[in-house]
């Protein structure tokens, strides 16, 4: 393989970045994303939301068919009225200072693959505000207020929202860990074989 008409070394990636680290030292900003649900008031730059736009943009989705469009939000009355639409499941927007809204074409036969592409999408914004120090919290919009939040976003007849990504500077007590150290996740050996379950 050749990167701009030079052989590729060995330690580098596809985008010729250098990777003589550790593995897991390159992938830890995916190691160390979290849900976050509580937000100081420290506003998220402009450039920053517009990057995790463009991060939700550059999703893969199924057949390419990029079925989304992204909202982002940063009006404190549209993301205050997007919060007590859906308690409990939007309490992170109630002081998030900005989010992103995914929306999708309502198409049945298609639900399936939609919600594979939101999750996919849902989850790089995530990874994309761990890398830039942000936190980021994903919110769960419930069938029965799925029409008031789409008029409140300005979405078409056929669309509809379900998942929104509250964004902004985690508080200390939202950082604190929720399990004790070692505990937040199953043993690596109950969880990862090689070749053959249970190796």
């Amino acid at each position: 393989m050749t990167v701009d008409g030079n052989p590729e070394p060995l330690h580098a990636n596809l985008n010729g970045d250098d990777m003589t680290g550790r593995p897991v030292d390159t992938v830890r900003p995916l190691l160390r994303t979290r849900q976050v649900r509580e937000f100081t008031d420290e506003p998220v730059e402009p450039a920053q939301l517009d990057a995790l736009a463009d991060v939700a943009r550059w999703s893969g989705s199924s057949s390419n068919e990029q079925p989304w469009r992204f909202i982002a939000i940063d009006s404190r009355e549209i993301l205050q009225a997007l919060a007590q639409a859906g308690l409990p499941l939007t309490r992170a927007l109630v002081t998030a200072p900005a989010a992103i809204a995914i929306a999708l074409p309502d198409v049945p036969g298609r639900e399936t693959l939609r919600a594979y592409d939101e999750g996919r999408a849902a989850e790089r914004i995530m990874v994309g505000a761990t890398m830039l120090a942000l936190g980021a919290g994903i919110t769960f919009i419930r069938a029965d207020v799925r029409a008031g939040v789409a008029g409140l976003l300005g979405v078409p007849e056929g669309w509809f929202v379900r998942t929104i990504v509250a964004l902004g500077h985690p508080t200390a007590a939202a950082l604190r860990p929720k399990s004790a150290p070692g505990s937040a996740r199953r043993p690596r050996n109950e969880m990862v074989f090689r070749d053959r379950w249970g190796s």
